[in-house]
C-alpha cells in the first residue's frame, strides 16, 4: 500500500473487534462492545509511528490544521469536497447584460455558420456546374470549328480557335489532336506538332452523352477538370478536342466568398454585440435600481423613489414600486403615531393578529400603577402653561420609559397621572414584583432628573394594586381605545392619592406576593370610596435581590 493510500485510510474509521484481548486483561467496558476507530490511532496505539509524524503526514497531505488524529479527517474533506464541488456549480455571478451579450453572440455565431455552410455549399456546386458548362460550351466551339480545318490539316486556323482560351478565367488549356494523336492546336504553341501523350494519372471518368468528364493533377499540382469530345465529320472521325477547366479555380473563388462572408459575420457579430450590451444594460439597470430600492426599503428607508422614465413594463413596475413605497412610508407613520397612543405592545399585538379575542375583552391577571402629581393643581395656577407642558412631558417620558422597561404598558396620561399596567396584554410571570421594581426605578429616575430644576418631579407618589381586571378595546365604532377595567384599577388609582411625594404605596395584596423582596412600612388602614371596609397599606422603603425576576428584553418592533 502507498503513503497516499495509507493516509487515505487512515481518515477512515474501522472496527476492531478487542473484546477477546480486552477481556483477558479483565476490562469489562470494552469487552462489552466492539470499538470503531480511525485507522491511523491503531498505527499510532500499536507503535508503527508516532502520533506527532503521523499527524504531520495527514495535515500536509490533505492542507489541514488538525490537531489530534481523533479528529473525523473523512468529514472535514467531504465538508470541504461538498464546498468545492458547490462552489464549482454556482459558479461567478454574471450579470444580466453579459448575459445577454453572451447568449445573442452564441446565436448569430451559430446561425450565420450554419447558414454560411450551407450557402457555400451550394454556392460551391452552382460555379462548378457553371464551370463545367463553360467548359462544354468551349468545347463545343472548338468541335464545331475544327473540322474544316483538321479535314485541310490548317493548322493555323486551329490555333487561332484556341489563342484566347487563356483569356477566360478557370479554363486552362485548349487542345486539338488528329487521328494520329498529333497535337495540331494547343493554348502552349510550343506543344504544337508533339505527340499527344495524355494527361497522366486521371481520376474515374464520367461519360456524358458524347463528352468524356475527368480530373487529375497536373505536375504543378494544380487540380483539372478535363473535358474531351471526338471531332467528326459526316461520321468519320476527324480528331479530338480536349478542354482543361481549373477545379482551384472554383476553391479560390469558393475562398474568396468565405473571406468576405467571414468578415461581413465579423461585422454582424460585432453590431450584435454592441446591440446585446445595449439592451442587456437597458433592462439590467433598472433591475439594478429596484433592487437597490429593495435594499433601501428593507433598511426602512421609505422616502427612497426610483426615478426611471421608461413606456414598458419596467416602467410601471417603477411606478408600482414607488406607489407600494409610498404605501409603507405611509402605514409606517400610521403605525408609529399610533404606537404612541396605543402603545408599543398593544400596536403589536394589532399588526399580528388584528381579531385576536384579547382586544375584544377578557378577564386577566394584572398589576396596575398609578402615579400622581401632589399639589399640582396649585402649582399650575403660578406656571405658564407651555412651562408646565415642558415639564409635564419630562416627566410622562421618564415614567413610560421606566415602565416599558419593565415589561409594562402605558394605558393612557389622565391630567397629570400616568396609569400603567403590568400583565396584559403581553402576560409576565412576575408582573406584580416587576410594577414594583419600575416604581422604584422610577424614584430614582425622578430624584436623578431633578437638577434640571423641574420641581414636579419630586413631588410624585405612586400607589399600586393588583387583581382580575378585564382587558380590550372599549369605545366607538368611531373612537376606541385599549384599556383594563376593574376594582383593581379604581384601588390603584386611591392608593396612589395616599402616597406622599416619592413614595411607592402597595396594597396588602400585592405585599403578600412580594413579601421576601421588600422592606415596608405598615400604613394606617385607609377609607376608600367604594369600599366598604378599611383598606390596608404598605409604604416600601427598600427593595431586597430578587432571584425569580428577570427583567423582560424588549420585542422586536413588527414592520408594517
Amino acid at each position: 500500500m502507498s503513503f497516499s493510500e495509507i493516509l487515505e485510510q487512515s481518515s477512515r474509521p474501522i472496527v476492531l473487534d478487542r473484546r477477546q484481548t480486552a477481556c483477558d486483561h479483565g476490562d469489562d467496558s470494552v469487552c462489552q462492545l466492539d470499538q470503531a476507530v480511525p485507522l491511523g490511532m491503531v498505527l499510532a496505539e500499536q507503535g508503527y509511528v508516532s502520533e506527532e509524524d503521523l499527524l504531520g503526514a495527514v495535515n500536509e497531505y490533505y492542507g489541514l490544521a488538525l490537531t489530534s488524529i481523533s479528529n473525523e479527517i473523512e468529514g472535514i474533506l467531504r465538508r470541504r469536497r461538498s464546498h468545492f464541488i458547490k462552489k464549482l456549480l454556482t459558479g461567478p455571478r454574471l450579470p444580466i447584460w453579459l448575459q445577454l451579450a453572451v447568449a445573442t453572440t452564441m446565436v448569430i455565431i451559430v446561425t450565420i455558420l450554419v447558414f454560411n455552410f450551407f450557402v457555400l455549399s451550394r454556392q460551391k456546386e452552382l460555379l462548378y456546374q457553371q464551370t463545367v458548362k463553360l467548359g462544354k460550351l468551349s468545347l463545343t466551339y472548338f468541335d464545331t470549328n475544327a473540322k474544316i480545318p483538321l479535314l485541310e490539316d490548317n493548322i493555323v486556323s486551329l490555333n487561332t480557335l484556341t489563342k484566347s482560351v487563356s483569356e477566360v478565367d478557370g479554363l486552362l488549356y485548349a487542345i486539338i489532336v488528329d487521328n494520329q494523336r498529333e497535337i495540331k492546336a494547343h493554348s502552349d504553341v510550343s506543344q504544337i506538332g508533339k505527340t499527344f501523350a495524355g494527361f497522366g494519372y486521371m481520376g474515374d471518368a464520367s461519360p456524358d452523352q458524347d463528352i468524356t468528364l475527368f480530373d487529375y493533377y497536373l505536375p504543378s499540382g494544380e487540380h483539372v477538370l478535363n473535358l474531351s469530345r471526338p471531332v467528326a465529320f459526316q461520321d468519320k472521325k476527324l480528331g479530338e478536342t480536349h478542354v482543361g477547366v481549373s477545379i482551384d479555380f472554383i476553391e479560390q473563388a469558393v475562398q474568396h466568398e468565405k473571406t468576405s462572408i467571414f468578415m461581413i459575420t465579423f461585422l454582424i457579430i460585432l453590431g450584435g454585440i454592441a446591440i446585446a450590451v445595449y439592451f442587456g444594460l437597458r433592462f439590467s439597470r433598472p433591475i439594478s435600481r429596484l433592487v437597490c430600492a429593495t435594499q433601501e426599503i428593507g433598511k426602512g428607508n421609505y422616502q427612497y423613489r426610483v426615478e426611471m422614465g421608461r413606456r414598458d413594463e419596467l416602467g410601471n413596475l417603477a411606478a408600482a414600486f414607488n406607489q407600494m413605497n409610498q404605501e409603507l412610508w405611509m402605514k409606517s407613520l400610521m403605525q408609529e403615531s399610533f404606537g404612541k397612543y396605543v402603545g408599543p405592545q398593544v400596536l403589536d399585538m394589532i399588526v399580528e393578529n388584528p381579531g385576536t379575542p384579547r382586544l375584544k375583552g377578557e378577564r386577566n391577571e394584572a398589576t396596575v400603577l398609578f402615579s400622581d402629581i401632589r399639589g399640582f393643581t396649585s402649582y399650575s395656577e403660578s406656571k405658564e402653561p407651555e412651562d408646565i407642558v415642558e415639564e409635564l412631558n419630562e416627566y410622562f417620558a421618564i415614567a413610560t420609559k421606566t415602565i416599558l422597561d419593565h415589561g409594562g404598558y402605558v394605558d393612557k396620561f389622565m391630567g397629570d397621572a400616568v396609569l400603567g399596567v403590568f400583565g396584559v396584554p403581553v402576560h409576565h410571570p412576575n408582573h406584580i414584583f416587576a410594577a414594583v421594581q419600575a416604581a422604584f426605578d422610577m424614584q430614582k429616575a425622578f430624584r436623578r432628573a431633578q437638577s434640571t430644576g423641574n420641581t414636579l418631579l419630586s413631588a410624585i407618589g405612586i400607589g399600586i394594586d393588583s387583581g382580575v381586571v378585564v382587558s380590550g378595546n372599549i369605545g366607538s365604532p368611531v373612537k376606541m381605545e385599549y384599556t383594563v377595567i376593574g376594582d383593581s384599577v379604581n384601588l390603584a388609582s386611591h392608593i396612589s392619592d395616599t402616597a406622599g411625594p416619592g413614595e411607592v404605596i402597595i396594597s396588602k395584596s400585592i405585599y403578600e406576593k412580594v413579601a421576601p423582596w421588600v422592606e415596608v412600612v405598615a400604613l394606617p388602614p385607609q377609607r376608600i370610596k367604594g369600599k366598604s371596609e378599611l383598606v390596608e397599606t404598605l409604604k416600601v422603603t427598600k427593595l431586597r435581590k430578587n432571584a425569580g425576576y428577570v427583567r423582560p428584553r424588549p420585542k422586536a418592533r413588527a414592520q408594517v
